[in-house]
């Protein structure tokens, strides 16, 4: 300090200024941190305004889907849809039906096959169920639809492309004394299966349980085409 007094005007200038110089780039310097902190700040706080606009949105979106989706599981031509299609599993009271091959003895010269379950067979008992009102069936628990297909595939019957061989047990959901006096009708279903000896057991069940179509079909030429109503 005692050399600063004693230098003369020219030094103490040029320490005057050095200080200036040093002053400023500390006060520059101090500004531009503090500007990089207040910048840094407000990203922070504009994130985080963001990311609380995006949550609530979220949420509301959620809270949107949610609404859809039981709106949708309530629709009741959903649940007509389904039932048709045969994608869900269903159960009621119903019948069902037991059938087996003759167990009587073939005469001499006659036609085995008249003794014998065929595809037409269980044909003729589904189209008697359903014009019973039956609302769901299957045959050895392969689900009925209007897709199924039954056809003779050797000494076996295939049902959905699954075979299977007697004996055939059917399910049908519906009113039970309905779907039963349909087939037992005077020269109906059972009647012609009693007269060559094809075993009939028909039972009343409280609560059966239809497994859905295991392998739904997918259409790959057929197009739905939105109604004339709806377009407008």
């Amino acid at each position: 300090m005692k050399e600063i007094f004693t230098m003369d005007l020219k030094g103490k200038l040029l320490i005057a200024v050095v200080f200036m110089v040093l002053g400023f780039m500390l006060s520059v310097q101090y500004k531009t941190t503090e500007l990089q902190r207040n910048v840094r700040m407000d990203r922070v706080e504009d994130l985080s305004e963001r990311l609380k606009v995006m949550e609530a949105e979220n949420k509301q979106l959620l809270t949107e889907l949610e609404t859809l989706r039981a709106g949708a599981a309530k629709d009741p031509a959903d649940d007509r849809m389904n039932l048709m299609a045969g994608t869900t599993d269903v159960e009621g009271e119903g019948i069902e039906i037991l059938l087996d091959d003759s167990n009587i003895a073939k005469k001499s010269g006659e036609n085995p096959n008249l003794y014998i379950i065929h595809d037409e067979d269980l044909l003729r008992v589904l189209n008697e169920l359903r014009a019973a009102g039956a609302e769901a069936i299957s045959v050895n628990d392969q689900r009925i639809v209007a897709m199924s297909e039954i056809r003779c595939a050797g000494p076996t019957i295939s049902v959905n492309n699954v075979r299977s061989a007697p004996p055939y047990v059917i399910k049908a959901i519906g009113a039970p004394k309905t779907l039963s006096s349909a087939l037992r009708l005077r020269g109906g279903v059972v009647e012609t299966f009693e007269f060559w000896g094809i075993q009939v057991k028909i039972k009343t069940v409280e609560k059966l349980h239809i497994p859905a179509l295991k392998a739904p079909r997918s259409f790959e030429y057929a197009k739905t085409v939105e109604s004339k109503e709806a377009a407008k």
